[in-house]
């Protein structure tokens, strides 16, 4: 973006920033996302405890190799949800997956690896330099410039639809129903930690699954980490917001600490570019404060958890994201240091 188009945009948002936006929010409230009636059973489950979280593997991440997308696979529909190109595919064993691509298909197959290596549920996320898709459409909604010839498609990340899973709604950060608020205070810590900043509750989903004894329960993840490895923030351009190491390397993660909490930088308030969009604007001035006030006891819980982590696992999870060997490292060595900070409190 040019200066005289940078000029144009602040003037224009300062403008309509001077008028009271539209709301039917009560009086000192910010308007929230719809609120999605969901169904299910069983008990609603957050964390579970990796005992075993020095052998996960993090390359392979919560499907283990046996699950890793293998083969050609076969066109099936275009998702136009969300910002990033996506579409449905089947591979040879008849198993589907979504194939994501973007700016989000790297970070999001790091990030799962790192939450999922925490205790918390994630995807069963691989990413995969190339794949052949039989049978994809020559004119893709979005997308088009990540495919070469022969439906080759380039850099993507592939989330395999588990058998017998099936989401039943959403859930919110400040609506949560669980009765132990540690672990949900480590999930915003972590959050933090990996730089995602798009917290808003559409991200989160609730799965109905089955434990192993086969009694019902309502997991709940945040189902969308594309945005991390990058600003803190929304910001222009968007390349810099997601996987982007020079972004991550210099952010800031803890920004206040005090004797009972502490603050993370992570999510920050927007970029001023955003004012000329008010309802997005608003919304992510909302979730700023889920950095805010962390519990001390519950930040050094999530460090002494994740202290356990080897090095090798650790850079094992940004390897699987396809990131070259000297990005492998420095966004490694990020990880390592703000575990340390965690670990000083």
């Amino acid at each position: 973006m040019n200066m005289k188009t940078r000029l144009f945009f602040i003037c224009g948002a300062a403008i309509l920033c001077g008028f009271p936006a539209k709301s039917h929010a009560k009086k000192g409230h910010e308007p929230r996302e719809p609120e999605v009636e969901t169904t299910g059973e069983g008990p609603a489950v957050l964390w579970s405890d990796p005992n075993d979280i020095a052998s996960r593997d993090l390359f392979y991440g919560p499907g283990g190799a046996a699950h890793q997308p293998h083969g050609r696979v076969t066109f099936v529909e275009e998702d136009l949800d969300g910002s990033n190109p996506k579409f449905v595919v089947r591979d040879e064993d008849g198993v589907k997956w979504k194939v994501k691509l973007g700016l989000e298909a790297r970070p999001e197959t790091a990030a799962s690896r790192l939450v999922w290596a925490a205790g918390y549920f994630a995807n069963e996320d691989y990413f995969v330099p190339e794949l052949e898709v039989d049978r994809l459409p020559s004119h893709l909604h979005r997308g088009r410039k990540f495919v070469s010839a022969g439906g080759i498609v380039h850099n993507a990340r592939l989330k395999r639809y588990l058998k017998g899973e099936k989401k039943i709604g959403s859930w919110a950060w400040d609506d949560e129903p669980f009765t132990e608020p540690r672990e949900l205070n480590g999930l915003r810590l972590l959050m933090a930690l990996i730089n995602n900043w798009d917290l808003k509750d559409s991200n989160n989903s609730i799965y109905q699954e089955q434990t192993p004894d086969g009694k019902p329960e309502r997991v709940y993840m945040v189902s969308d980490l594309g945005a991390s490895f990058g600003t803190p923030n929304l910001t222009w351009p968007l390349k810099r917001t997601r996987g982007n190491l020079g972004r991550y390397e210099h952010s800031k993660f803890l920004t206040a600490i005090r004797d009972d909490s502490v603050d993370t930088r992570t999510p920050a308030r927007p970029s001023w570019f955003f004012w000329f969009e008010h309802p997005e604007y608003r919304l992510r001035l909302r979730l700023v404060h889920l950095g805010r006030d962390i519990p001390l006891a519950d930040a050094r819980w999530l460090g002494e958890l994740l202290s356990r982590l080897s090095p090798a696992q650790i850079r094992d999870a940004f390897r699987a994201a396809g990131y070259s060997p000297e990005e492998v490292e420095r966004f490694a060595e990020v990880v390592e240091e703000r575990i340390g900070e965690l670990r000083e409190l």
